[in-house]
């Protein structure tokens, strides 16, 4: 990668973290413009979508089985492992940035969070994070160790970006996010499993806000 596309993929990344936050386009209306940002990038790397792992002809039906499963296994270690672990050796504040009270709101408005959940986490967060800025950034750093270093750079990223959620929120957003990655290394590349797994974590959670059990 040269200079210019250095550059030019370090601004992209700059804009995907700090945008969303700056909150000058309301109601995720910010994915827009990135995904746009994003497209011109690859286009003038001569890439596509499909290069980052999202290509509809790569979607298999076992994508849905095996995300949903391991969305499952991922809650619930969090859950019922993972969180009470931490809250033994230390006290984190969550912030849940009133995402609670507009999920239990009402009946649309949790079905317009749901949705968003999957077009907001599932599709636009896996796509951008996952498979935009984990492979520009294996592109910059390059060497033997350029995926690793990259994987654990993309998971503190995607951790830190999800601050307004407070530090247990991050912590959260950080170890969920590395298994996002690793689904979509493990299977190819291809950001399916990853997006199904999102997906369906978020409508999980989602599901147990609405019912106040979480």
């Amino acid at each position: 990668m040269n200079i210019y596309r250095t550059i030019l993929s370090i601004i992209v990344i700059g804009t995907i973290i700090f945008l969303p936050h700056a909150e000058l386009i309301p109601f995720f209306g910010y994915s827009i413009p990135i995904l746009l940002f994003t497209w011109l990038v690859l286009k003038h790397s001569n890439e596509t979508f499909s290069d980052i792992g999202f290509n509809i002809r790569q979607f298999k039906p076992k994508s849905i089985i095996i995300g949903c499963l391991v969305a499952v296994v991922t809650l619930a270690f969090m859950q019922l492992v993972f969180h009470p672990l931490l809250d033994f050796f230390v006290s984190l504040e969550y912030k849940d940035a009133g995402l609670n009270n507009t999920i239990q709101s009402g009946n649309l408005q949790f079905f317009i969070m749901v949705m968003m959940g999957w077009l907001i986490g599932g599709f636009y967060e896996e796509i951008v994070f996952h498979g935009f800025i984990f492979t520009r950034l294996e592109k910059i750093i390059k060497g033997k160790y350029s995926t690793w270093i990259s994987f654990v750079m993309t998971t503190v990223i995607f951790g830190v970006y999800h601050f307004q959620l407070g530090t247990l929120g991050l912590i959260n957003a950080l170890v969920v996010g590395a298994v996002y990655l690793a689904l979509f290394l493990y299977f190819k590349r291809n950001l399916w499993y990853s997006i199904i797994c999102h997906g369906f974590y978020n409508t999980m959670v989602m599901i147990l806000i609405y019912y106040d059990y979480l």
